[in-house]
This record gives structure tokens, C-alpha cells and sequence, in this order.
């Protein structure tokens, strides 16, 4: 089986277990998931669902948010670690927004590089749920599983996976497949704890089981 072949596979398996694919940060404007993403690193994301609530109570808008003191962001944002920097890239960001596109986050992926605590990760977050645009999103999670599932190999740079993803999955289907690895990760293919094989929708499809897929394709 090519890897392209085994891609497709576990695509359709995830589809039938995770039928919702859905980003699981909150948000109702595109801003806010760009404010939410940079919280969530080393973060859980229901945490920061909790913060911005009341983030968003004080400063309800781009304007709002930028024209707001780094240290009263910070006092708000701190519970999600690391608030000093998080702080200053918001504040950055917001700015830029405001200033330069008119409070909207602009749908191009190398402009979304260049806003202050975006990175590849982020970008390809708001390019698929944002603009549902073709992306892909190697969070923790997506890297760890398909490592282990041999859709990659031995492959650690999020960058890395991602070219490498971009060459077996569909570009339709990348943004939703991304989400429900997360969600496979979090239940089932676990980091903390020994996997749930048992439990797993393509254990019989797993490299991690003896499944070998060649990467001729």
C-alpha cells in the first residue's frame, strides 16, 4: 500500500469516528481565533476559551484590543502561560489589523506569516477555518499520530510534516483531517499514556501495527 493509498484510508476511517471536524477553540470573528491560537500554546484550548471570555467583556473588537495597554492584557491573559510575551504579541497584532487592513485579518497565507506570534501553524489554522481554504495544521498531535501511523517517517519539524502531508492528503480534505486527528489524539491515540489500540478506528491500518506503506506515491 502507497502512503497516498493509506492516507485515504484513515481519511475515510476518521471521517466515519469523528463525523463533526471542528476547531475547538471558540470564537465568532476571525480576530478572535487569531487572539485564541496564540494562547493556546502550552495551553489547553478549553482554558483559553475560559480567558478570552472575559478578555473579550473589556475589549470587544480589534480597536478595542489595540489600542489597550500590554500590561492590562497581560493581567488577563496570564493564567495561559507565558502572558508576557502572548501579551505582546496581541497587542502587535491587533495593531496591524487595525492600522493596516481595517480591523480584518487578511486571506493570504504569507501575510498571516508576517503578524506578530503567527506562524505556519496558525496561518493554516485560519486559511481552513476561516477562508475554508485548502490547509493543513501539524499541531502536536497531528505530528505524533502520523508519525505513528506511517503516513510520515521519523519526522519531527512541523514544517517538514506539513510538505510532506501536502503530498498525500487531498487538499479538501486537509483541514478537516487535521481536526480529527486532534480529536483522535486527545481520546485514543494518546501522548501521556500507552495508546488505545484497542479502541482505535485504524489500528488494522496502523504502521505502529506492522502496516508498512511505501512512499513511491
Amino acid at each position: 500500500m502507497t502512503k497516498k493509498q493509506l492516507a485515504i484510508q484513515i481519511i475515510e476511517r476518521l471521517k466515519q469516528e469523528y463525523e463533526q471536524a471542528e476547531c475547538t477553540l471558540d470564537y465568532n470573528e476571525a480576530w478572535k481565533l487569531l487572539v485564541s491560537v496564540r494562547l493556546a500554546a502550552q495551553c489547553t484550548d478549553a482554558r483559553v476559551n475560559v480567558i478570552v471570555e472575559e478578555l473579550y467583556k473589556i475589549y470587544p473588537d480589534v480597536k478595542s484590543l489595540a489600542e489597550a495597554p500590554v500590561e492590562e492584557i497581560e493581567k488577563i491573559v496570564r493564567p495561559c502561560g507565558l502572558g508576557k510575551s502572548k501579551a505582546r504579541d496581541i497587542s502587535a497584532c491587533m495593531k496591524i489589523l487595525y492600522e493596516q487592513y481595517d480591523g480584518k485579518v487578511p486571506e493570504d497565507f504569507d501575510a498571516l506569516l508576517k503578524l506578530p506570534g503567527v506562524g505556519r501553524k496558525s496561518a493554516n489554522l485560519i486559511m481552513g477555518d476561516v477562508f475554508h481554504k485548502p490547509a493543513i495544521v501539524t499541531d502536536t498531535h497531528c505530528i505524533r499520530l502520523v508519525n505513528r501511523m506511517g503516513l510520515v517517517d521519523n519526522i519531527k519539524e512541523p514544517k517538514k510534516v506539513e510538505m510532506a502531508l501536502w503530498k498525500l492528503i487531498p487538499p479538501e480534505e486537509g483541514s478537516d483531517f487535521c481536526h480529527r486527528l486532534v480529536n483522535h489524539g486527545r481520546d485514543v491515540c494518546t501522548a501521556r499514556t500507552k495508546p488505545h489500540c484497542d479502541m482505535c478506528c485504524v489500528n488494522d491500518l496502523c504502521a505502529r501495527n506492522g502496516v508498512d506503506g511505501n512512499d513511491n506515491k
